[in-house]
């Protein structure tokens, strides 16, 4: 029997599924999102609470504002509820409407930001209004996921020994890039071990991350309009695009097998399954990280109008 006092104190690591029969390629899925928060993003939020109560950052009269594309944004506000602060965040117009319900049902309050910046975009806009917000008040406290330490050394000690427990003889890893936390974290830590593990990222095209051209994207999570400052490409082997209406179309076959996964795992899997295809081989042991679970996507992703509207009645209708 498991019991709890705090959200943040459960949260299932060790599930994996292998998506061999759903894929056809040897690939090992390492499922996060099975807590409170519904995604591998508590992890993020209690590590970086934690490290900015340890070092006197956080009192008890302190607000917490973070930027956010929708699932960070629900993990601080578990985690603020469950430690009494008040949480204010700031999202863009592509985050999930059941994000948004999500997160004011647990006491924070939500600023939505809908004109970009013509230099940096919809993130770029809501990094402004966080600075902003800041200046007037200095009870306002920023954790900023983008350059917190805490943000990927929460992946180094948890993240991706999880992983080589499992699969001591991994070769290949696939991660989303985000604000490149999970990506740094893991990277970092397989780097240090004696057996190369080849680390691949998984970004969405129109994301500036890697240094391709900045285009309008429909789906929150993935990719960024500013690159972030967090990331280091020394770690990186291999850069993967994933088209928007290829998240969708993977999404929509994982959840032909019974597996409602969110976009940003929908992106990771097409990667994924496109690489192995084309360099994989029986032997070669692949795992790539599930970073959120599909409920928060039923308005978005597994939505035929919504496809319709946003990426197209032919993606729609063959998804």
């Amino acid at each position: 029997m498991t019991v709890i006092t705090t959200p943040q104190d459960f949260d299932e690591q060790d599930l994996f599924v292998d998506l061999t029969p759903l894929v056809q390629q040897r690939l090992f899925l390492k499922v996060e999102g099975f807590n409170f928060a519904g995604s591998i993003k508590l992890r993020t939020a209690a590590a970086m609470v934690d490290a900015a109560e340890r070092n006197g950052v956080l009192r008890p009269d302190s607000v917490l504002v973070e930027s956010t594309s929708g699932n960070l944004g629900v993990a601080l506000a578990t985690i603020a509820a469950s430690k009494g602060y008040r949480f204010e965040c700031v999202t863009d117009d592509r985050c999930n409407s059941s994000a948004l319900r999500t997160m004011k049902a647990l006491g924070a309050r939500v600023h939505v930001v809908t004109e970009p910046l013509l230099d940096g975009g919809l993130l770029g806009a809501r990094l402004a209004l966080v600075r902003t917000m800041c200046a007037m008040d200095e009870k306002y406290v920023w954790l900023d996921q983008y350059r917190s330490a805490a943000n990927w050394q929460a992946h180094f000690r948890a993240t991706a020994p999880a992983i080589v427990r499992e699969f001591p003889e991994l070769d290949v890893l696939f991660v989303g890039a985000g604000t490149t936390g999970t990506l740094m974290g893991c990277a970092r830590f397989l780097r240090q071990r004696r057996r190369p593990v080849r680390i691949i990222a998984v970004d969405a095209v129109g994301s500036v991350t890697f240094g391709g051209p900045s285009r309008h994207r429909c789906l929150p999570g993935l990719g960024a309009g500013v690159v972030p400052p967090m990331l280091d490409q020394r770690y990186v082997d291999e850069v993967l695009l994933v088209e928007e209406t290829e998240t969708v179309a993977a999404c929509r076959q994982l959840a032909r097998g019974g597996f409602l996964f969110g976009g940003s795992t929908g992106t990771v899997v097409h990667g994924a399954v496109r690489w192995l295809a084309e360099h994989g081989t029986p032997s070669t042991t692949a795992v790539a990280i599930a970073p959120d679970l599909g409920g928060r996507y039923l308005d978005t992703v597994y939505d035929p109008t919504w496809v319709d509207e946003n990426l197209g009645k032919r993606v729609a209708e063959s998804a």
